[in-house]
């Protein structure tokens, strides 16, 4: 027991970490467009995890899965609506690198717990109890600080929180295994994926064409450091308590507000700090309240 709780551990911190430190790796392809490594992204996902079924024997049970997921129109559904989403996701998370606003992606991933909450009073009827809801309005206070301090309404944090959230929420509805589930996000979206980087080919645009071996590298690589952490993290969710994954989810958000601010040298205004304060107060809340429930 005590082996698996500390294995759980090791793949949870694993995975957080790979998240957290994701700004890196996209930086690195910096004059690359944030719409091609996006692509990249899907292509070489799909490639890497389809290699993995093979390897590891699952490729029956990926098309079982895949059966049982197209069987109905509420899963089959469910799957496509997902693959959009978490193109929107990570294309919205890659575009802000690239521009210098890691710490709003920070903030997002931070708030994201907090509409996940809101979307399960929305949708699955759930009830907020005291903490929660002064959790809720703790965050709202730091959006609204953001929104008022910077004129402009802070778009990257809520589509991230919100896509990512209604990832989750999609995902309740389709029971398969991580890797199904990323086989067949990745493959929805990869003949898109695929015609664009042709169509960047054919335009004389494409990284592919005339780029050094090092970005040529880490593009192909994206699928590599796509899949591991989510692979580590499913790991981590069988071994350990819900309430401790729970836990650690902020360890990435927070190695990238420290890469924002220490590392690429993002401005960290008396604002942020005021709309992070309130946030962090959220989440102390929200934390407190679930270790109290579970």
């Amino acid at each position: 027991m005590e082996k698996n709780f500390r294995l759980g551990i090791f793949y949870g911190l694993s995975a957080y970490f790979l998240w957290g430190i994701l700004p890196v790796y996209w930086k690195m392809l910096l004059g690359v467009s944030a719409f091609e490594i996006l692509a990249s992204r899907f292509i070489w996902s799909m490639v890497f995890v389809g290699l993995l079924l093979a390897v590891t024997g699952k490729l029956q049970v990926f098309f079982m899965e895949t059966y049982l997921v197209f069987s109905t129109l509420k899963t089959g559904a469910a799957m496509i609506a997902a693959a959009i989403t978490i193109a929107f996701n990570w294309g919205i998370f890659i575009w802000a690198v690239e521009d210098g606003r890691i710490l709003e992606t920070s903030m997002g991933y931070y708030i994201n717990p907090i509409v996940s909450v809101l979307f399960g009073m929305v949708f699955l009827k759930e009830r907020l109890d005291g903490l929660q809801k002064i959790a809720v309005c703790c965050a709202c206070i730091g959006i609204g600080i953001m929104l008022v301090k910077n004129g402009s309404f802070p778009w990257i944090s809520l589509g991230l929180a919100g896509t990512f959230a209604l990832y989750g929420l999609l995902k309740k509805i389709i029971p398969v295994a991580a890797m199904t589930s990323i086989m067949l996000e990745t493959l929805l979206i990869s003949p898109i994926a695929l015609w664009y980087v042709y169509y960047l080919n054919i335009v004389s645009i494409s990284a592919y064409i005339d780029a050094d071996p090092l970005i040529m590298v880490l593009l192909m690589g994206a699928g590599i450091v796509t899949s591991t952490p989510l692979l580590l993290f499913t790991g981590c969710a069988k071994l350990l308590p819900l309430k401790m994954v729970g836990f650690m989810q902020y360890v990435s958000p927070t190695i990238s507000l420290l890469l924002g601010v220490f590392v690429y040298g993002e401005n960290f205004s008396s604002a942020h700090l005021l709309a992070f304060g309130w946030i962090w107060v959220s989440l102390a809340l929200f934390t407190w309240g679930q270790l109290k429930t579970k």
